[in-house]
C-alpha cells in the first residue's frame, strides 16, 4: 500500500495552486451533499457524512463550503442540479483492472469523458461486475511516521479492530474493515494521532506490478481520470515500485 500512500502525497503537492486546490474543494464539496442527501445532515448519525467532512477538513476546506455542501445534499440550499453516484470499471493500459468513483449530474457526459481517456491511452471500458471483483472497500487511515510511535499506533489500531498496520519510512497506514472506521478514528483522535488521510477505498485484493515505462503509462492514466470534475477517486491493482515511484517524483 506505501507506494498508493506516496503518490496521495504527491498529489497533494501538485494540488497546491489555487486552480487545483478549487478543484479539489469542488470534488469534496459533492462528496459531502451525496452524503447529506442519502444519510441526512447530522454526522453524528450519517457515518458516510463523517468521512466525507473528516477528508474535507483534512484538506483544509473551508468550514463555510462545508456548511454550504451540506445544505446542498439535505436540500435547504437549491441549486438546480441533482447529483447521483455512480462507479464505473475498466481497464488501463496493460490490463491493470480501475474502479472510478463519480459524482454526477450527467451521467452521459461522464462515461463519455471516462471512455475518451481509457481508449486513447489504450485500456477499455468494463461491463458491471468485470472489475469490482478485484477489490475489497475498507477503512483506510494514513499516518505520518515522524513524530509518531508505530508500536503505539500498532497497538491501538488492532485493539480498535484493524486488520493490518504496516510501516515505511514515512508513512504508517492502517487498513481494516468499513465498520471499524469510526472507532479507529476516534481511537486515534483520543491519542492526539492526527491522519493525513482517513476515508473509505477500495483496495485491490492481489496488486499487479510492472516495470517502470508501463507504471508510468498506466499513472497518467489514472491521473488524466482523476482531473475530471465528475471523478471523487480512482482505484486500481496496480503496484506502485519504489523505482516507479521516484521516476513519478522527478
Amino acid at each position: 500500500m506505501s507506494g498508493h500512500s506516496h503518490w496521495a502525497t504527491i498529489k497533494r503537492k501538485k494540488s497546491a495552486g489555487d486552480a487545483k486546490r478549487g478543484q479539489l474543494f469542488t470534488k469534496l464539496a459533492r462528496e459531502i451533499a451525496m452524503a447529506a442527501r442519502e444519510g441526512g445532515g447530522d454526522m453524528d448519525t450519517n457515518f458516510r457524512l463523517r468521512i466525507a467532512v473528516e477528508k474535507a477538513r483534512s484538506n483544509n476546506m473551508p468550514k463555510d463550503s462545508i456548511e454550504r455542501a451540506i445544505k446542498r445534499g439535505t436540500g435547504e440550499s437549491k441549486d438546480g442540479f441533482v447529483f447521483e453516484q455512480v462507479i464505473y470499471e475498466g481497464y488501463a493500459p496493460k490490463g491493470v483492472a480501475l474502479m472510478i468513483d463519480c459524482v454526477t449530474e450527467n451521467r452521459n457526459r461522464t462515461v463519455a469523458e471516462i471512455r475518451h481517456i481509457l481508449t486513447r491511452s489504450g485500456g477499455s471500458m468494463g461491463e458491471a461486475g468485470s472489475v469490482g471483483w478485484q477489490f475489497t472497500r475498507k477503512a483506510y487511515f494514513s499516518i505520518p511516521s515522524k513524530g509518531n510511535d508505530f508500536d503505539k499506533i500498532f497497538e491501538l489500531a488492532v485493539e480498535a479492530g484493524a486488520d493490518d498496520v504496516n510501516q515505511d519510512q514515512d508513512t504508517i497506514e492502517i487498513t481494516a474493515p468499513v465498520e471499524s472506521f469510526k472507532v479507529i478514528l476516534d481511537a486515534l483522535r483520543q491519542a492526539k494521532i492526527e491522519p493525513e488521510e482517513a476515508e473509505l477505498r477500495m483496495i485491490a485484493n492481489q496488486d499487479m506490478e510492472l516495470d517502470v515505462n508501463d507504471t508510468l503509462q498506466v499513472m497518467k492514466t489514472i491521473e488524466s481520470l482523476e482531473e475530471l470534475d465528475d471523478v471523487q477517486s480512482v482505484y486500481s491493482n496496480l503496484r506502485i515500485t519504489e523505482e516507479a515511484m521516484a521516476a513519478l517524483e522527478s
